[in-house]
């Protein structure tokens, strides 16, 4: 009894002094049941018989709303006794039972003294729509319920004496199985002191522990394994099934049977339960070789920004390698790795979210982003993690709910943290510690096989005495001056703005801090995007566009004049000054026949319009 669910504990102490039980939470879960053959993960109801049969209970009587009546277990001596004692009319082992006729059978029940025997009550949480708005038969019948819990007296069994009759003395109780203890009547609990409720939560780490050996035979070469890889097996399946309930256990481990996973690749066959995908990305070979040359890679795509991409890769190389939070004794269901990108606009940040997608998974489109000023209010938060039940749209879940299931292995990016409203931010605390969210409908998404980026401007601008905004830190500054400022505003931010140090203390040493673009990168950045603009011109065109080196130098000097926008703030000079004016000038030109035309001269007249002069 002492390794006994704490459910059934509770219930057989209760037995002697409560006549009706309610029992609700995790009921549909496979509970550690005692058998003469060993422990075994066993159903509710088996696991109830289990611990009955000893205490001199006879048989258990099962009702259901579909099936109605049937007794268990289904062996010839329990159902020959039940039949005779309740009149019983089985029809495929079972007898159709209205709420009028169960009334009967409780109180018959209750005081049935040629043998013990216990009433289930079964998907007690569908016997009425709404507990507090009752019919006239629906209420009828939980009134004769809470008459009868008050009326109801101990059993002895017959043949007794009469010195043990006190320490035998015990109910035939009636159990209720719901899924909240809530379904039911709330009356019917309150004020009733025979009436208990027994709550059964999902099973804690030593629970799981004591059930992952009896597992352990449908992994590939369990049995070949030492004792001590057995015990390590136990103690990562425990480990990483953490919120989980045995039954998941139990399908991890079919999953395991059918794909052939060895019980040393446990985490494999976990995570294929989790988003349902076996292979992962994350243990492919050619992705160390990508990030062995990731550095010349990026740094193609984002310019001057050597060491935010240099403390990036190494978060990446953790994440790789499976050394996420490690220090930590349990931290395997934490997201893959976690990046909070800060600095001015325009430097790359984004950029370099797209580019660690491509590195990672071939493709800059495959990640999922989300713009957080489009959730400043605490009720757009429904959108991002779907309704809560009896709220329209509930059952459509969440947009980053959803978009996680759908796509497991991504980088998530939630642009411009910052502009979000706190409540929000609430959310995240999950996320970077437990690596899952559940939405409204009540299906949880796993965010352990993604990488988390957050991108914030914070630090940049702040209020001074008067209010105004302005900017705190200049091109021009040493990285040093930005990245300490930044991260000063980021920690003031997170713990006296917004008064969640934890969420800080989540995000960690992770903070990756961009600098200012230099004249020098700003100049590499202009002879990217124009370049751009040329090819462009000859893929829809099929001619060649050639800039003359006057016109490319004036321009260059026009686009990286002022750097505070950074690279983005560029291409939008760019745009302005010479995409515009070269549309104009190629609309008006007639390029049939022509296989090339070249800049010559570009002009700004009185009224600040931009030509260029084709040949």
């Amino acid at each position: 009894m002492d390794n006994a669910p704490r459910w059934i504990r509770d219930l057989t102490r209760l037995l002697p002094i409560r006549s009706q039980f309610v029992v609700a939470g995790n009921i549909r879960d496979n509970f550690l049941t005692p058998l003469p053959g060993g422990a075994t993960l066993a159903p509710l109801l088996r696991c109830l018989w289990a611990h009955l049969a000893p205490l001199d209970y006879r048989f258990i009587l099962v009702y259901d709303p579909v099936e109605g009546l049937r007794p268990y277990p289904n062996e010839p001596a329990a159902v020959e006794l039940a039949v005779r004692l309740f009149d019983l009319k089985l029809v495929d082992g079972a007898t159709p039972t209205s709420l009028e006729g169960l009334i009967g059978v409780m109180k018959k029940v209750a005081a049935q003294r040629e043998a013990r025997c216990a009433l289930v009550v079964d998907y007690a949480s569908r016997l009425t729509r709404a507990p507090d708005h009752l019919d006239a038969a629906e209420h009828r019948f939980f009134v004769a319920a809470e008459r009868l819990s008050l009326a109801a007296n101990p059993i002895v069994p017959r043949g007794a004496d009469v010195a043990s009759a006190v320490g035998k003395a015990r109910y035939n109780p009636v159990l209720w199985l719901a899924n909240r203890s809530q379904d039911l009547p709330p009356w019917l609990t309150f004020d009733s002191t025979r009436v208990a409720v027994i709550a059964i939560g999902l099973p804690d780490f030593e629970t799981r522990l004591a059930a992952a050996p009896l597992l352990g035979g449908l992994f590939a070469d369990y049995e070949s394994g030492t004792e001590a890889e057995q015990r390590k097996f136990a103690d990562a399946l425990a480990r990483l099934t953490d919120g989980l309930p045995l039954a998941a256990l139990g399908d991890i481990a079919q999953l395991a049977d059918r794909q052939g996973i060895g019980f040393r690749d446990v985490d494999d066959a976990v995570q294929c339960y989790k988003v349902g995908v076996v292979e992962n990305p994350w243990k492919k070979g050619y992705l160390r070789s990508r990030i062995a040359g990731a550095l010349p890679f990026i740094e193609t795509r984002v310019r001057g920004q050597r060491p935010a991409v240099t403390k990036t890769i190494d978060i990446l190389m953790r994440s790789v390698m499976g050394l996420t939070g490690a220090q930590a004794r349990s931290s395997g269901n934490r997201p893959r790795g976690v990046l909070f990108f800060a600095g001015p606009t325009g430097v790359g940040k984004t950029e370099l979210a797209k580019t660690l997608t491509q590195l990672i998974f071939g493709d800059d489109r495959a990640y999922i982003r989300f713009d957080m000023s489009e959730f400043a209010e605490e009720h757009t938060g429904a959108r991002l993690l779907g309704a809560p039940p009896g709220y329209i749209g509930y059952d459509a879940g969440g947009e980053l709910t959803n978009a996680v299931r759908e796509k497991p292995f991504a980088v998530v990016l939630f642009d411009e943290i910052e502009k979000a409203h706190p409540r929000i931010l609430d959310k995240f605390l999950q996320i970077l510690e437990d690596g899952r969210l559940t939405d409204g409908r009540g299906e949880t998404a796993y965010f352990s096989e993604a990488i988390l980026v957050f991108t914030s401007n914070l630090g940049i601008y702040v209020e001074d005495e008067h209010g105004r905004r302005v900017q705190s830190v200049q091109p021009g500054d040493a990285q040093d001056v930005v990245e300490s400022r930044v991260r000063g505003a980021i920690e003031d931010y997170f713990k006296y703005h917004l008064s969640r140090p934890e969420i800080l203390n989540r995000i960690g040493d992770n903070i990756v801090v961009f600098g200012f673009i230099t004249p020098e990168i700003g100049a590499q950045i202009f002879d990217g995007m124009l370049a751009n603009v040329v090819d462009r011109v000859r893929d829809e065109h099929k001619i060649d566009l050639a800039i003359a080196d006057a016109v490319r130098s004036s321009l260059r000097e026009m686009c990286i004049r002022d750097l505070a926008n950074g690279g983005r703030g560029i291409g939008n000079q760019l745009e302005s000054l010479f995409v515009n004016p070269l549309s104009r000038a190629l609309f008006g030109l007639a390029l049939e026949g022509r296989v090339g035309v070249t800049v010559t001269a570009l002009a700004e007249d009185e009224n600040r319009i931009v030509t260029v002069t084709l040949e």
